[in-house]
């Protein structure tokens, strides 16, 4: 099987796992790289957040992956996740937006890496800035704000980034570009309640973003009204409100549930090496073992504020 056969047979294996992809040429990750620091650099983007958000990425690719070689960005549609907590005979579902969940980076990561090996090839997974590789890739195009999305997938989606050795037949690098839908369009604006989405620059007040408040610790500011939270972990108002997503909004995929006891454990702080393993587990299952820093936080705005009515005699711990 010659080159260009083979990568349009890579094109294929994505497309069957139910996926999307596109491959550039590894020596682009340089123009990523300053596209980050331009952030920095012109004082843009919040300092706290270029330090938790864009930072730590893998600029320096193994040396067995030369210039000529490749990075497959892929999208795997992901729907966003309802789990149910117990509390004082009380059932609360709630939500986890789209991407949360690795289970399909594996999937993914393990088709790919069966097809190239057996053509020859290494596959490793890379640490980049996913969003921003779509976009250049010409996989996604941003939406005002600042979320990625893809024809008839929305924003519903995963994205993973790896490294290859398979020669790049096909580089589809470009500049970035904004939905020509979001050019007129105000939803998001109206939608997030914060002010992060701007219609003076184009690039998210990021720092203002409920996502990024709530994934880490630390007390919620003054500022943010407890009502506006509606996630577990992350934000869904922007996305639910865009057209963009008129259809993929109402996917949802109800799973797992946590007890009375999981529950309170979690408010209470108990850290993962004493909680059960089952909600380990489970915490795992649904990408959340990282963020338990932040749940029993999230957790209790959320208890207050859909049980406040019927439980404002109860101390949330």
């Amino acid at each position: 099987m010659d080159l260009e056969q083979l990568t349009a047979s890579l094109y294929s294996v994505i497309c069957q796992a139910g996926s999307r992809g596109k491959i550039v040429a590894i020596k682009h990750l340089s123009e990523l790289q300053l596209d980050i620091e331009r952030y920095q650099n012109t004082e843009i983007v919040d300092q706290d957040f270029y330090d938790k958000e864009l930072s730590g990425f893998d600029w320096e690719y193994p040396e067995e992956f030369s210039d000529e070689r490749s990075v497959i960005i892929t999208a795997t549609e992901q729907s966003k996740t309802q789990v149910s907590f117990e509390f004082d005979r009380h059932k609360l579902l709630l939500t986890i937006p789209p991407t949360y969940s690795y289970e399909t980076d594996n999937k993914i990561e393990s088709i790919l890496k069966v097809f190239l090996n057996t053509a020859g090839y290494t596959l490793r997974k890379a640490k980049l800035p996913l969003k921003l590789l779509s976009v250049r890739s010409g996989l996604a195009k941003y939406g005002r704000n600042n979320v990625t999305y893809i024809e008839k997938m929305g924003s519903y989606y995963r994205l993973a980034a790896f490294y290859t050795n398979l020669p790049c037949l096909e580089d589809n690098w470009q500049e970035v570009e904004l939905n020509k839908t979001c050019i007129k369009c105000k939803e998001c604006f109206k939608a997030c309640p914060t002010g992060a989405i701007s219609s003076e620059r184009f690039l998210l007040h990021a720092e203002k973003c409920l996502t990024f408040k709530n994934e880490f610790p630390g007390k919620f500011p003054d500022w943010i009204d407890p009502k506006w939270h509606n996630c577990l972990v992350g934000c869904l108002l922007c996305q639910e409100a865009c057209p963009l997503n008129s259809i993929v909004k109402y996917r949802a995929e109800e799973r797992l549930s946590f007890s009375e006891e999981e529950s309170r454990l979690i408010l209470k702080k108990i850290p993962k090496k004493k909680l059960p393993q089952s909600t380990v587990n489970k915490l795992k299952e649904l990408g959340l073992e990282e963020y338990l820093n932040v749940l029993p936080r999230n957790l209790e705005v959320l208890i207050n504020k859909y049980l406040v009515d019927e439980l404002k005699d109860n101390v949330i711990y």
